[in-house]
């Protein structure tokens, strides 16, 4: 049986199409390169002048070591008067005169607003026509007992000389007796009435309010037609105080001081005390009272400093920050070399405390031994020799190695 030849005409090589070999091949290199060209273009980005990350730093500071006054020791507070009064009145009524704008100066006395008080005025007229008639009852009441005393002696001469009986004179006795007791009523009114016209007064000059010591109005809490009262009420429609004044030459500086550092803390401490408003003017304190107690919840012990160098420009309720110097007597050129860093550039990663430093343009992650704060800045007390520059409150994705610019 003859067997029929295979047609091989349909049989083609593709020469132009890849085999299937051929073409993940090609895949995996046109992935690999677009992952390269991905990853060439980000370390680009990342590496090109002014792609580094801008950041706030600040310097490490050393105190100690017979170098300098100071302690170390810094505070942040608030500046307050020590003599400051809400002034409010002591009746209840509307105001009718304000007579003071903030900053007025005032003197101890002065009137600086009134309330409307025409029936206190009436109420003062009354008590004093009610004096008048009283007064006026006790000498008609005077002058019928000095009568009776007249006609009595006379009665008692006739009935001597039987030219009288003797009842008449019996008579005339007991109407002086009740003359006399008419007399003492008529005095007891007179006081009476005196007692009413003080009371009268004292409420009407309570319609004046005054200032209790030479001060400075430093806000006014009243308006006039407002109606003010001791204590205020009425969810808001009554005021409790008219104005706010201090005595402005009793500025101090109250600041908050970790209790770890309070026991080099003294009475009379010379201190140096810079504004916030003002930081490159210092001006000179002494510690006038450290408070004994302590806030449980901060950990702080409260310290007044008084102001030493008076000044118009420090204001009630400034920030401040003091710095307690050592005292002369107690400098020791052995004392211990203290380090201390902005407490905003200290962070807690873990179980480790880590700061960042700046160096050669590229931070660096360096693990401190941290001890407790004090005015703003933060003690170390190892991982640091001072002089280095800390990125202040470092981003939370900065790392080890990591470009930055520093922009103060």
């Amino acid at each position: 049986m003859t067997s029929t030849p295979p047609d091989l005409s349909r049989l083609r090589i593709a020469r132009d199409e890849p085999s299937a070999g051929q073409r993940g091949a090609l895949r995996t290199a046109a992935i690999l390169f677009g992952l390269a060209v991905v990853i060439i273009g980000a370390a680009y980005l990342y590496f090109r002048p002014g792609s580094a990350l801008d950041v706030n730093v600040s310097r490490v500071e050393v105190s100690g070591g017979g170098g300098g006054s100071g302690t170390g020791i810094t505070a942040n507070g608030y500046v307050v008067a020590r003599t400051r009064a809400s002034v409010s009145s002591r009746l209840s009524g509307r105001l009718a005169m304000l007579a003071v704008e903030e900053g007025s100066k005032v003197r101890r006395g002065q009137v600086m607003a009134r309330l409307e008080n025409d029936e206190y005025v009436a109420a003062l007229a009354q008590t004093e026509a009610d004096s008048g008639r009283a007064e006026a009852s006790l000498t008609e009441a005077i002058a019928l007992r000095d009568q009776l005393e007249r006609d009595l002696a006379r009665s008692r001469d006739l009935v001597s000389r039987n030219m009288e009986a003797a009842a008449n004179a019996e008579g005339l006795q007991a109407q002086l007796l009740a003359a006399t007791a008419r007399v003492g009523v008529q005095r007891a009114q007179i006081r009476s009435a005196t007692a009413a016209i003080a009371y009268a007064r004292a409420n009407l000059d309570n319609t004046f309010i005054r200032a209790p010591f030479d001060g400075t109005i430093l806000r006014k809490d009243a308006e006039v037609g407002e109606v003010v009262a001791p204590v205020a009420a009425g969810g808001g429609l009554t005021r409790g105080a008219v104005v706010t004044m201090a005595d402005l030459e009793t500025l101090e500086v109250e600041v908050d001081v970790n209790e770890a550092y309070i026991a080099q803390i003294s009475d009379q401490q010379p201190t140096r005390i810079v504004l916030d408003a003002y930081p490159s003017a210092a001006f000179a304190g002494t510690v006038r009272q450290i408070v004994p107690t302590a806030d449980r919840q901060r950990a702080t012990v409260q310290v007044k400093v008084a102001i030493s160098d008076r000044d118009a420009r420090i204001l009630p309720e400034m920030g401040a920050r003091v710095e307690f110097l050592a005292v002369a007597q107690a400098a020791d050129s052995a004392a211990p070399i203290r380090i201390f860093v902005t407490a905003d550039a200290v962070r807690t990663e873990g179980a480790e405390t880590v700061v960042y430093l700046v160096r050669n343009g590229v931070a660096s992650r360096t693990v401190i031994e941290a001890g407790p704060v004090s005015g703003g800045r933060r003690e170390v007390r190892a991982g640091l020799s001072g002089g280095e520059q800390v990125i202040i409150n470092p981003p939370r994705d900065l790392a080890e190695g990591a470009r930055v610019n520093v922009v103060n």
